[in-house]
């Protein structure tokens, strides 16, 4: 055997549990003084995991308040091998891959430990606990005093004893497993601060690990992942949905969050030493943030646009770009619904008259939708759900798109703007943030419709000449508009907002909320989230809008190299080259390009000299290079 003796911790280790604390939720359940003994519980827990009250002493109190019997022992040994720590379940392989090495030393007891042991594929007899004693009814009387994990000082008694082959780590969280390096049985101590962070423990330990990814990695064990979860740093803006915030984090990742949009300088600023960004549609990601960004490996863009991030600076810096193109688009056809509705019965004049006092009750000007015609320019997935929805409600459905598209329901396409904006008696906008689509709607288009047209802009601000638009509401020439996206838009909510088409009538102004509800939100959050986590820990480019799309597996079995580079001949005959030279063992490998930029992934067996792969990163055209272990 080679390498270190790993001794772990039970309790707030292994396990997300304190164990006299989670039996004590059992046993208390519907007793009235259930939160007072609890809390004493608790208390006696923090006083000895913080060396203020010997390990032994702390025990049997606590067994004394708790009245334990045989059947709540039982019950939480069925579900602790459920509770595995994030990143002990993350590396379960370490345990198996390396029994030999792993010692699990804790003063909890054996009826709780020994099947998280088992999942773990630790042998029985390399765990070390304390004993329940119970009298003749199955009720706990304390525990096997000969045991010296009974005893303060009980776990440098146990070390000594088992004659380990060292060096010998001990990871815990708790006083006691301090005391093992203190006391001289252990020779490195890492503070294990995932579930519950001591500062005493902290400050007596050789480092502190909030991960076992950290354990492992300055170990040079490599565990699930090459590199620590808890060392890759996401910085979100722009107050993304608190889903995809713990989705990151239940997953080990560092994350930061800001709430609102950076400009240039600012961002530069904030993106040094990150791994990824999360944005939505305000923060501007230039050439010259990108080539700033010294960690930079992927943006994602928690909306449907992506025009705020310059594409091709990122395929240039082996950036991986990914955005959530269809979670929103419900929220977005809904909203756009209920504005032909609200425009065609000019709602929001009539209640902004009823707020200051004014009894408006007329028929004239209010329409119904059923009948009317809807010209949607731009059908992809939001154009096309809304042409469904509105088809339902009695509209008849014309559409504009410069790509092919299939036409839905009784929908027709019609080859030109101009045609649409002839026939509509509403057109409402859903292009894309292309340059070629920059005021695409102006005044020589406003003069083609029909007079008292209305319009809806749920797409990007800039599509719409807002000034030539002012004057079509003042003429007449357009009836009503609504509009939530504008050339120029506040950062946050904190900053004034300012267009000519404030105080105009049947006008109704929203501040980009077309995408803005809990719902879509929430699945955004998920889906970006799962695309960067995806791209993180396989490898992963399905849905990459500016890299080659390539759909992976979970590494298994092997390493995973991954190596991004500009589309130019020979470079992967050169990268198998420099394989071959390394000596390594092909087990799989997928190569895939794009008119800018080539993705390679190679899983090679395990066994190898991790010096061996400097030449991959020498490769030329490489812009990027990254294993996964």
């Amino acid at each position: 055997m080679t390498g270190p003796t790993f001794i772990f911790d039970f309790d707030s280790t292994l396990v997300r549990f304190e164990t006299l604390e989670a039996l004590g939720d059992i046993a208390l359940d519907g007793r009235p003084d259930r939160h007072q003994r609890l809390a004493e519980v608790a208390r006696l827990t923090e006083q000895a995991m913080a060396g203020e009250v010997g390990f032994g002493e702390a025990l049997r109190r606590r067994l004394e308040i708790l009245g334990l019997r045989r059947e709540h022992v039982a019950a939480l040994a069925e579900r602790a091998a459920d509770a595995l720590t994030t990143s002990v379940r993350r590396n379960a392989d370490f345990f198996q891959r390396h029994a030999d090495q792993v010692v699990i030393l804790s003063g909890g007891f054996g009826e709780v430990i020994l099947p998280v042991a088992e999942r773990l594929g630790v042998p029985a007899e390399r765990v070390f606990c304390n004993t329940l004693r119970y009298d003749s009814e199955g009720q706990v009387v304390g525990v096997d005093d000969a045991n010296p994990l009974s005893h303060d000082d009980g776990k440098p008694a146990v070390i000594r004893s088992l004659g380990l082959p060292g060096p010998v780590v001990m990871v815990g969280d708790g006083w006691n497993d301090a005391e093992v390096k203190l006391r001289g049985a252990a020779d490195r101590f890492y503070a294990f601060t995932e579930v519950a962070r001591r500062e005493p423990v902290v400050a007596a330990a050789d480092a502190e690990a909030s991960s076992l990814d950290e354990v492992l990695h300055a170990e040079g064990v490599r565990g699930r992942w090459s590199y620590p979860r808890s060392r890759i740093r996401f910085l979100l803006l722009e107050n993304i949905h608190p889903a995809a915030v713990e989705r990151l984090r239940d997953e080990g990742y560092a994350v930061e969050t800001e709430t609102g949009a950076l400009d240039e300088d600012a961002l530069i600023a904030r993106l040094r030493g990150v791994h990824v960004l999360g944005l939505r549609s305000k923060t501007n990601v230039s050439r010259r943030v990108l080539g700033a960004a010294d960690r930079l490996m992927a943006v994602g863009a928690f909306c449907i646009g992506t025009n705020q991030i310059d594409l091709g600076a990122a395929s240039d810096h082996g950036v991986a770009v990914f955005n959530a193109p269809y979670s929103n688009t419900r929220s977005v056809v809904e909203l756009a619904v209920g504005l032909m509705i609200a425009l065609m019965r000019d709602v929001a004049d009539k209640s902004a008259g009823m707020h200051q006092g004014r009894w408006n009750k007329s028929a004239t000007g209010s329409r119904e939708l059923r009948g009317k015609t809807l010209g949607i320019v731009g059908y992809g997935a939001i154009g096309s759900q809304l042409s469904v929805l509105a088809e339902a409600l009695g509209m008849r459905i014309v559409f504009h798109d410069l790509a092919e598209r299939l036409a839905l329901g009784n929908a027709r396409r019609v080859r030109s703007l101009d045609q649409l904006l002839a026939e509509a008696d509403v057109v409402s906008l859903h292009v894309d943030g292309r340059g070629e689509n920059l005021n695409l709607m102006g005044a020589a288009q406003f003069a083609r419709m029909k007079p008292g047209t209305l319009l809806l802009n749920l797409s990007r601000g800039h599509v719409i000449d807002v000034g030539a638009l002012a004057q079509a509401l003042g003429s007449g020439r357009i009836g009503g508009a609504a509009v939530d996206v504008f050339p120029e838009e506040p950062r946050t909510n904190a900053e004034p907002f300012d267009s000519p088409l404030r105080g105009l009538p049947n006008v109704i102004l929203t501040p980009h909320i077309g995408g803005s509800t809990e719902e879509a939100q929430e699945a955004i959050a998920e889906f970006a989230a799962d695309r960067l986590l995806g791209f993180l820990n396989r490898g992963d480019t399905t849905f990459s809008v500016n890299l080659p799309n390539v759909q992976l597996a979970e590494v298994t079995g092997a390493h995973r190299l991954l190596h991004i580079h500009r589309n130019q001949p020979g470079v992967l005959a050169e990268l198998n080259r420099a394989i071959a030279g390394a000596g390594l063992n092909i087990l799989g490998q997928h190569l895939k390009t794009d008119e800018r930029t080539g993705y390679v992934i190679i899983d090679v067996d395990r066994d190898y000299d991790p010096e061996a792969l400097r030449p991959l990163r020498e490769v030329s055209g490489t812009l990027r290079f990254r294993m996964l272990h």
